[in-house]
């Protein structure tokens, strides 16, 4: 039985567990549904690097989502499915997001199916987010995560905290651009392509674990992770070819916000060690935020970060000894008009990314979003950026919501 066919026998059981919860409760029964339907243009303006490659890629993407729940609002299911069609035939993919049945009580809550879980403080890398992998064609800045099949059990206490329980049974792999796409490297990596160290490969049973708190001002979290890392290692050769595979890893994180008066302090750290490499990396940095300038809500936030990560050419990441600094704009007016501007500049070389984000609502059902990422003056000795230094694009979209 594939992947696709274990997420669908999945979906038959949870929806078994709803018919029984609507049999024995009806008048206790709560679902909603949503839809979003997405318009997208990128546009890339430089020349292309690579052979094949386009400039203009529109696309229509499609987000459901559906939720139902019984017994007071203590047990539900939850969905959240995902499809978008692309110029680049690996952008063409679909996913189920989210898709769990959940049970709370007491101190206690359990999921089980395919779920998303974030972990992190930081804007400009996310070092300790590791429990789903990195939709890496939907998104360049690593913000979009494929669903991941998972046990999950929470046990929240006053005094301790809480404390998160990962079984994660099945590793999936990350997609990368086609033959057409852009932010990609000489050579088209299929996904297919790429191997295990662990001879379970997929079905390597893996776990997590994260206790996380907060003292007054402080809001801390330690986790743990070990099994397939969700990064491949990749290594070239002299005559570009590439090596690539998945690590049996063992990852502990930190993370820590520190709220004082309008200052968020912010740090996320990590050490990884792996057979192939280990490594330690670091992002620390703060925002303070200008609140209700104008009298009228607008909110300006200042951001400054340092990005250090010690790996060398094994690196899937160019972030090893880097600056950042944004603002984050929010007018909080009823459009719910937003802007997240910022850059990142290499300490060793010349490399910079620029990036902007905007959103804005029309009405009560279509919100609008203007991204740009634009790389300036990349090293030719970077080992990421340089393949991607002809890349810079601009994206438009226009979402309708039902």
């Amino acid at each position: 039985m594939n992947y696709y066919s274990r997420v669908l026998f999945t979906f038959a059981i949870l929806l078994s567990i709803s018919i029984t919860a609507q049999e024995e409760s009806k008048s206790d029964l709560v679902d909603d549904f949503e839809l979003e339907i997405e318009a997208e243009y990128r546009y890339f303006y430089n020349d292309a690097a690579f052979q094949n490659q386009k400039d203009h890629f529109p696309s229509i993407a499609f987000r459901p989502e559906y939720s139902v729940e019984w017994n007071k609002g203590y047990e539900s299911i939850n969905f959240t499915g995902f499809f978008r069609l692309d110029q680049d035939d690996p952008r063409t993919h679909w996913d189920i997001r989210e898709l769990y049945y959940q049970k709370a009580k007491n101190n206690w809550e359990l999921s089980v199916g395919l779920k998303k879980i974030y972990w992190g403080v930081t804007e400009s890398n996310h070092l300790v987010d590791i429990i789903n992998q990195t939709d890496a064609v939907e998104s360049f800045d690593g913000e979009e995560k494929l669903g991941q099949p998972m046990v999950q059990f929470t046990i929240t206490t006053n005094s301790f905290g809480n404390f998160d329980f990962f079984y994660l049974p099945y590793h999936r792999k990350r997609t990368f651009a086609g033959e057409e796409g852009r932010l990609r490297f000489p050579i088209v990596i299929d996904k297919d392509d790429l191997t295990y160290e662990s001879g379970a490969e997929e079905w390597r049973q893996d776990f997590a674990v994260r206790w996380s708190h907060y003292f007054g001002a402080f809001d801390i979290g330690l986790s743990h992770f070990y099994g397939n890392g969700r990064e491949p290692l990749f290594t070239f050769d002299n005559q570009g070819n590439i090596n690539a595979f998945y690590p049996v890893i063992n990852q502990t994180g930190l993370d820590l916000q520190v709220t004082h008066d309008a200052f968020l302090w912010k740090v996320e750290s990590i050490y990884r060690s792996a057979e192939a490499q280990d490594f330690f990396a670091l992002v620390a940095g703060l925002e303070y935020t200008f609140s209700n300038i104008d009298g009228n809500g607008l909110d300006i936030g200042l951001l400054g970060e340092y990005l250090y990560d010690d790996r060398d050419e094994l690196a899937l990441n160019a972030l090893q000894n880097d600056v950042f600094f944004g603002s984050r704009i929010a007018f909080n007016d009823t459009q719910d008009t937003s802007i997240l501007i910022g850059g990142i500049a290499d300490l060793e070389s010349s490399s910079k990314i620029f990036s902007l984000e905007a959103s804005r609502r029309f009405g009560s059902t279509w919100t609008a979003e203007i991204e740009a990422r634009i790389f300036s003056s990349i090293d030719r000795n970077e080992f990421i950026l340089s393949n991607f230094s002809e890349d810079s694009f601009l994206r438009f979209s226009i979402s309708k919501f039902f």
